[in-house]
This record gives C-alpha cells, structure tokens and sequence, in this order.
C-alpha cells in the first residue's frame, strides 16, 4: 500500500506522533459526533487537541478518479484550510492529510486539524429562535457569509453544522468545518443567493439575512429576498422529493 502525506511546517516536529495516530487509527483515540459516512476522533498532543476526519473508501470509480484523475477530499480539505486562512477567514488549524492507495486504486484518507471548541453552530439558531442573541447572530452570520463571497469563496456545503461559532468581547467569530467542497472564484447574484439555500427552511430567518445581505450587498431588500426565498424553496422541494423517492424505495424492499 502507498502512501502519500503532507503535514503543516508547524508540525512537522510532530511526523511521528502523527503517523502512529493514522496507522492505529481504528484502535486509539476518541469517537467524536455522529458521522453517518465518515468517522471523527480526538487525539491529545501536549495542550492541543487534535481532531481527525477519516473518510471512508469510495466507491470503485471514485477509487479510480481519486487515484489518477482527482484530489482526495482530506488533500482538498487541507489545501482549502490553508486558502481560508490566507484570505483571513476562520477555520481550524490545518495540521496534515494522509492517504493510501494501491497500483490501481485510491483506499483510505485522513485528515487532521486542531480541535476547536465553539459555543454553538449555525444549527442551534434553527432549532430554537430564543437562542440568547438571536438577532445579532444570525445578522453577523449573514455578514460573515457576505465577506466569504467577497473574497470570491463558495462553500458548497454551506449547511448548518458547517460553520462552528464562537463568542467574543467583540461579537462572534465563524470558522468553517468539512472544508473538502469549495470554488475560489468571482461570484454574481444568484450564485450567493443559492449559497444561502441549505441554510434554513424557516421563512423569518431568510427575512433577517436577506435584510441583512442586502444592507452589506447595497441591494434592494425586496431583491435579495425573492431571489433567496426562490433559491430555499427550490432546494426544499428537491430535498424533499429525494426523502419520498427514499421511502418508497424502502417500502418495497420489504
């Protein structure tokens, strides 16, 4: 089996600490969160916490593209992390990435980063509208989101628990997590107004950032919020007709 890694100059005192926490991945460390495709663990270096994403294997194609035609999603997500931080936008600390191939074939790849502890995600603000400074959270999302477009970033999976938030003397601070989709490049209106749609259902809360948005855009209100609202429903109605094929699909498999 090959291997290919890259680790962070900072880190690279570290190679061997590292290399033993890809190798016995399976039987150290602890489970983090709940990965219904890949799998997180925490592992402790000195004062730091270390977490690393082990993505599964892919299926047969995707180990032929990823073995000669693509990059891996830990080698994107950690080429990524490098890119936010030298535009000045936040994300944990990008530490390494470790894959393992055959002659023919891509197998298993991990990526590591610092562990970042935040007081909430994007998500708790749809799941409870009385979260403590509601209002002021979901605007300096919606700003921060501006500034990701403005430095000419789409987030693929701009969803919510993708984007880790924590509080400040000064307001809030956003990093964003699961980094391995992202285009660096100019964006027009309907891109960022469809980068909004996975965000949230909930009619009030794309009221608020499309407010906001075009406040920060210098856009008419009205503008921002049509095209937004369009763009919500338009992926709502996809995601919900995924859900019923599922269903059903399920239903005569029994």
């Amino acid at each position: 089996m090959q291997q290919t890694k890259d680790i962070h100059n900072n880190f690279s005192k570290h190679e061997a600490f590292l290399d033993d926490i890809i190798i016995n991945y399976d039987s150290k460390g602890e489970d983090y969160g709940n990965q219904k495709r890949n799998s997180l663990k925490l592992f402790k270096l000195n004062d730091k916490t270390l977490n690393v994403k082990s993505f599964r294997i892919p299926n047969v194609i995707n180990q032929i593209a990823y073995r000669f035609f693509r990059k891996s999603k830990a080698q994107r997500s950690f080429e990524y992390a490098k890119q936010l931080q030298s535009l000045n936008v936040g994300t944990p600390q990008p530490i390494a990435y470790y894959e393992f191939k055959t002659l023919f074939l891509f197998k298993k790849s991990y990526y590591i980063s610092e562990h970042l502890e935040c007081d909430l995600t994007y998500r708790e603000l749809i799941h409870d509208f009385n979260y403590p400074d509601y209002n002021t959270i979901l605007r300096a999302f919606t700003r921060f989101t501006f500034n990701l477009h403005e430095k000419g970033i789409k987030f693929l999976d701009h969803s919510p628990g993708n984007t880790l938030i924590k509080k400040t003397e000064n307001g809030y601070d956003f990093f964003l997590v699961d980094l391995n989709r992202m285009e660096f490049k100019q964006l027009g209106f309907e891109e960022r107004m469809k980068n909004f749609a996975r965000l949230s259902k909930y009619r009030e809360m794309v009221e608020i950032m499309s407010d906001e948005y075009a406040k920060s855009y210098n856009k008419p209100y009205k503008e921002v919020f049509d095209l937004m609202w369009k763009e919500v429903q338009v992926f709502r109605n996809k995601h919900e007709g995924k859900q019923r094929l599922k269903k059903r699909l399920k239903f005569w498999k029994k």
